[in-house]
């Protein structure tokens, strides 16, 4: 059983204007209901059920074992009034650098200089020409008295989106080169760019540094020793968000990701999950008009249907970047989100709340895509956890 199982309401379609939706929320007793919008596409309103999530460790550890997500509600509103200043400078940081400023120029003033200076000599900051979306990579070496302990460090700074009404952007804190080392043979490293995560985004210790997080991890995956590696910072704005992915990475099992301002709205089920909801909608006749007006080209329709009916076919289909149909359906899609909505399979994730995503296998892991919810940005935190034998 998933937490959130029928705790979040599929409200209204897209169609539906505000005050529509709140009366239709209020009818049947709900929350305050919020429009799912991201990169122009609206895809419905949902909102939540007015009862409290239970929090228990063994459905957490079920949840992870069958490749479902898990919520943990308020878990970490404690640590924030702690870290408040640190999610404003990081706030602010977002802020410039969206306007234009330079990240290395920012991160050789006040405050970031003085926490990173002592145990990080910035080298360079470059961008890949490559990556249309990389915004600056800024390059460390990690150091002890003047030794280099942990080389080649890196923090880039990247848009989510090609969008220019979208100002989502992330930094994204590891080593070697992009792509092609597999950083997670090397502990060491990851561990310094942990540290240098730290030392940038000290509203990082709100998971890192967390006994009772961690007592939680260690009885849902467990083990005895677990390490908070490869990490994320995001910066949901509005129009923004993720589309269905995953983040499978070797080594890995998987990503806590902590909402520390703003909220997210989310859609996430395990990868089987996903493929049972794919080929149940597809084979749907009811469907057939809104599987039209999503791909009037007859032949990415067909295309969409004919892969859909192998599981096999369709399950290798959802690992490759040459995807439309699918991709259209998974993010373009109204009737297909009121379909996984109503399966129980969206949540809503407040500042505070932390959201578990397993990623054991290409096979098995926690498929999951991301709205931001708010008209100002958020902040989150999205760690991937190892075991530490």
């Amino acid at each position: 059983m998933q937490s959130s199982t029928n705790h979040i309401v599929y409200v209204a379609s897209p169609e539906t204007t505000e005050a529509q939706a709140n009366n239709i929320a209020q009818l049947q007793g709900l929350n305050t209901p919020v429009l799912l919008k991201r990169r122009g596409t609206s895809l419905g309103w949902i909102a939540e059920r007015k009862e409290q999530l239970q929090i228990n460790a063994e459905a957490a550890a079920q949840a992870w074992h069958n490749s479902y997500a898990y919520t943990l509600p308020g878990f970490v509103t404690d640590k924030l009034a702690s870290q408040q200043q640190h999610i404003d400078q990081s706030l602010s940081l977002m802020e410039q650098i969206a306007e234009g400023a330079e990240v290395a120029e920012l991160f050789e003033q006040t405050p970031y200089i003085g926490r990173t200076s002592e145990q990080f000599e910035m080298l360079a900051s470059f961008q890949d020409e490559g990556d249309d979306q990389e915004i600056e990579t800024i390059e460390y070496d990690a150091v002890e008295a003047d030794e280099v302990v942990g080389e080649n460090l890196w923090c880039k700074a990247s848009w989510l989106s090609f969008e220019e009404d979208d100002a989502s952007l992330r930094f994204r804190f590891s080593f070697g080169m992009v792509g092609y080392e597999d950083v997670a043979a090397d502990l060491k490293r990851q561990h310094y760019a942990a540290q240098l995560t730290e030392a940038i985004f000290p509203e990082s210790s709100i998971i890192s540094n967390n006994p009772a997080l961690e007592s939680f991890m260690q009885k849902v995956l467990g083990v005895e020793k677990l390490s908070y590696v490869e990490r994320i910072v995001y910066f949901n704005s509005p129009n923004g968000g993720a589309q269905f992915h995953q983040d499978v990475e070797r080594g890995h099992l998987g990503v806590v990701f902590a909402q520390i301002h703003g909220r997210t709205g989310w859609l996430a089920c395990s990868k089987s999950q996903l493929i049972d909801e794919i080929q149940i909608f597809v084979s749907n006749t009811d469907n057939e008009p809104a599987l039209v007006k999503l791909l009037p080209d007859t032949h990415a329709l067909e295309e969409l249907k004919q892969k859909s009916q192998d599981r096999e076919l369709l399950n290798n289909w959802l690992d490759q970047r040459d995807n439309e149909p699918l991709e259209l359906l998974l993010n373009r899609c109204p009737e297909f989100y009121c379909h996984l909505i109503g399966k129980g399979f969206a949540y809503l994730i407040n500042a505070g709340d932390i959201i578990l995503l397993p990623q054991k296998s290409l096979d098995e892991c926690a498929w999951h895509t991301v709205f931001c919810l708010d008209n100002f940005p958020g902040e989150s935190l999205s760690f991937a956890v190892r075991n530490i034998e």
